[in-house]
Parts: C-alpha cells; structure tokens; sequence
C-alpha cells in the first residue's frame, strides 16, 4: 500500500501519494527527479492506491475523514487545479464523504469549499516561496487565500472542527469551523 493511515480517534488521516498521477511528470524525458521503478507501470500503481484509498476509507468509522497528499486537487495559485487528481481521486473522496482535503505543493494559503458536496480543500504551502501574485480562480467557492508565507492550525473533537490560518507573525488571517451533527445508531 502507498498510502498510508493515522488513525487518531475521532479523525483518520489518509496520507496519499499525489506525484505518479502527474502525467507531466512522466513525460517531461529532462526530468530525472523521479525514480518511476517501484511505481511503473503507472496505471496499475494507481489503480492499486486508489483501491486501497477507497478501502481505508470505507473502513474508517472516525467522525472525522482526512486526506492528505502533496498535490492540490483544487487551488487558484501557481500550479491549480491537478485534473489527474479530479478525475481519479475526487470521486472516491466524495463518494466516501471525506470532510477535508489538505496539501502544499502551491506556495500559499487557500481554503476552498466544494460546490457539490462538504469537503474542504485546505493549501498550506506558506512556507517559502510566496508572494508569487498568481491567481486563477476554478469553479468551487474559494473561502480564503493568501500569496504570502505563513501557515495553518487544526483543532478536532468528536463534534467540531476549527481550523485558521495565519501569517508569519501568528497574526490569524482565516478561520473556519463546523460542526458536525450527531448521529444516533
């Protein structure tokens, strides 16, 4: 499995290996960054890892489903919107209800809500390189965004999720909460 699983009572956390969806990647033939050995052929390493998302998922019974990746699936800064990801690993997040959604990759701070469904698309990749003025809006509901370094904070319990994010200074730019109703059995 290449993905890997933290569970932490009340949240899983589902960490996920973004790069080999990224054709580019495979056919950039100047790009030697990547060891493509143990993840070749693409299409079967894909397919296994998103088997094995889907799986973990069904599986969580934690009030909270996290996923993780260093890829974002939607963004309005330098890189946007990975159509790889939207197309292969989206649908299995929202048909599993996943709440959010976070990665770096862009040298930002972003939160974008769905427009078809709860999930949360949280960049928090503030840690250098900012400051790039590169915007390009996509079609979900772009909540916060900053060019600019700082970082995020998430706070869980079994009935309520805050996050925030803030500059350099720990000066808070964007917060965001949500309760998640309580379900009887």
């Amino acid at each position: 499995m290449k993905s890997f699983v933290v569970n932490a009572d009340v949240a899983d956390f589902i960490f996920v290996d973004t790069t080999p969806f990224v054709l580019k990647y495979w056919n950039e033939p100047k790009n030697n960054k990547y060891d493509w050995r143990e993840v070749a052929p693409r299409e079967s390493y894909i397919a296994n890892l998103l088997k094995d998302v889907d799986s973990a998922l069904k599986q969580s019974t934690a009030t909270w489903k996290i996923v993780v990746g260093h890829h974002a699936i939607r963004s309005v800064s330098e890189h946007g919107d990975t159509e790889e990801l939207i197309e292969q690993l989206l649908p299995i997040l929202k048909a599993n209800e996943v709440d959010l959604y976070i990665n770096g990759h862009d040298h930002c701070l972003e939160h974008i809500s769905s427009r078809d469904s709860p999930l949360q698309y949280l960049t928090s990749g503030g840690g250098s390189k900012a400051w790039r003025g590169i915007f390009t809006p996509n079609s979900d509901k772009l909540e916060f965004f900053y060019d600019g370094q700082g970082f995020m904070s998430l706070q869980l319990s079994k009935a309520d999720l805050h996050l925030a994010f803030y500059n350099v200074d720990g000066k808070v730019l964007h917060r965001w909460g949500h309760i998640k109703p309580v379900q009887y059995y």
